[in-house]
């Protein structure tokens, strides 16, 4: 149902457990073991947004990575992704207790090892909410010491210590220096970034990160000149299909996102959710974050071919795509998608029915705001 969609986990139905929640319990809850230590690797930190601005936080405790391009280069499955993240353990701490700490598992560009002492044996306590990706494990931390030194990148070091820079001009720097959205999020949650420094709950900065970056992008890409033809791609990774249409104008952005009968998210009935924007963005949007992940996909395509385009990005997602893994599965299918060869289309409505064929639906078309504006408005470069 409709609620659902938008609750995404969050107890919003008022039921006792989430059935989708529930059924992730059922795969991961047999892979906790009770402990009162930890002696390993720490690839990255979680802040929590509960109580914000009173929040807590702490290491990600797993000798595996906490870095999705690396599972898909290992071609990883569903199962294979939930197994490592039903035995990723929470930290969960007073910040001003482990801070110097969770800065340096941020800054290092290796995990680094961690001895850690619970209060009392860890739990299986799920934490996710679509964004970020879920977590099996808690535990309260008593002490936390990192073991070695940090390794840290030198454009990191550098722009890290510039208390000078705002987080904006960071992030954007970051990016242009090649480290990755992923390295720039968990420097953006650790406090590590822009002039009046915090730690950030994780999962705002993951969108926080993607939603900077891409309007940054945008404005470059506003001064690119026009594609000079109707282009399309698709891509699909866990059930997570996209297909985007690229149309020649100036910067417009239009994402729709299917959850089909039955789905994670879905009911008895398909639920179609749409959003758009120009040059500027008016408030969160209703996709949450899924919708800057896949434009910031899309708009490192067009920087890269420094061409500006019209943008139609549609999302079906189908019952394979049986647990949230985060938003990252949008981000990197949709850069999958751009990375294939597009395929050029005399007209939009050619364009509009491969995307049909590929999404296997044609009933999202009537939610699209921005195709019928296409249809009628003729552009600078029809004249």
């Amino acid at each position: 149902m409709m609620r659902c969609a938008e609750c995404k986990g969050k107890g919003l139905c008022g039921l006792p457990r989430c059935p989708i929640v529930s059924r992730f319990h059922a795969q991961a809850a047999s892979m906790a073991t009770p402990s009162t230590s930890y002696q390993g690797s720490s690839p990255s930190v979680f802040i929590g947004s509960f109580g914000y601005p009173d929040v807590r936080g702490g290491p990600l405790l797993i000798n595996d990575s906490d870095n999705p391009p690396d599972w898909i280069r290992q071609n990883l499955g569903m199962e294979d992704i939930v197994g490592i993240r039903a035995r990723t353990l929470r930290g969960s701490a007073s910040l001003s207790a482990v801070a110097e700490g969770l800065q340096e598992i941020a800054l290092s560009t290796v995990p680094l090892d961690v001895d850690v002492a619970f209060e009392r044996p860890v739990s299986f306590s799920l934490s996710f909410d679509g964004t970020v990706a879920p977590i099996g494990m808690t535990g309260s931390v008593k002490t936390m010491d990192v073991i070695g030194s940090a390794r840290v990148e030198r454009v990191v070091d550098r722009i890290t210590s510039d208390t000078d820079l705002g987080a904006t001009e960071a992030c954007v720097a970051l990016k242009d220096s090649a480290v990755d959205v992923y390295q720039i999020s968990k420097l953006m949650t650790a406090g590590l970034l822009g002039r009046r420094r915090k730690f950030v709950p994780t999962r705002w900065a993951i969108t926080a990160v993607d939603d900077t970056l891409s309007v940054n992008l945008k404005r470059e890409i506003a001064r690119f000149p026009s594609l000079e033809e109707i282009l399309f791609f698709s891509g699909e990774i866990y059930g997570n299909r996209i297909a985007c249409i690229l149309v020649p104008g100036d910067w417009k952005y239009e994402m729709i996102e299917i959850w089909g009968k039955h789905t994670l998210w879905g009911g008895d009935e398909d639920v179609i959710v749409q959003d758009r924007e120009g040059m500027t963005k008016k408030g969160y949007s209703p996709i949450t974050g899924a919708y800057y992940s896949a434009r910031l996909a899309v708009c490192e395509y067009l920087k890269h071919i420094q061409r500006c385009a019209r943008v139609i990005v549609v999302r079906s997602i189908s019952n394979e795509y049986w647990a949230p893994l985060g938003t990252w599965v949008i981000r990197e299918a949709t850069r999958k998608a751009m990375a294939q060869p597009p395929l050029p289309f005399p007209t939009l409505d050619t364009a509009v029915a491969r995307t049909v064929t590929v999404i296997g639906s044609g009933a999202w078309v009537a939610h699209s705001t921005l195709i019928p504006e296409l249809r009628t408005q003729r552009t600078l470069f029809q004249f």
